[in-house]
């Protein structure tokens, strides 16, 4: 188990030369050769990975690519569809309320009204003393 977690033996691998021969399969020519290292290799893929994340988001945002990104607008943009979208609301409140009264117009002319008890509590109400001086 103190094997596995030893950090100078995963160091050794990391370090640990390989070589990647590319031949020619008909002449079994040697075209290219490569001294690499399990080291080497991470390191080139993360720079790889790293150079194309950051040249696609300076693709998107230097270019106007960002304009079909789902969100992004002009700040024109976003006041007129603040505007409409109050505009929107209010047309439809305004449309529940014409709703509203229309069916309570259909009942008061059919005749189909719900009555309701009145309220025959009487008040008292006390008239204010006017004070002589």
């Amino acid at each position: 188990m103190a094997r596995l977690f030893d950090a100078n033996s995963t160091l050794k691998r990391l370090r640990n030369r390989y070589r990647l021969v590319i031949m020619n399969d008909d002449t079994f020519e040697e075209v290219v050769t490569f001294k690499l290292s399990r080291l080497s290799v991470y390191i080139m893929f993360s720079t790889v990975f790293v150079l194309l994340v950051g040249l696609t988001v300076a693709l998107i945002t230097f270019t106007n690519l960002k304009y079909y990104l789902p969100g992004y607008g002009t700040q024109t943009q976003r006041r007129e569809l603040i505007f409409y979208k109050t505009r929107i609301d209010s047309l439809e409140r305004s449309m529940i309320h014409k709703d509203q009264y229309l069916e309570n117009l259909k009942k008061v002319l059919s005749g189909n009204l719900k009555t309701t008890a009145l309220d025959t509590i009487t008040l008292e109400i006390q008239e204010p003393e006017i004070s002589t001086h």
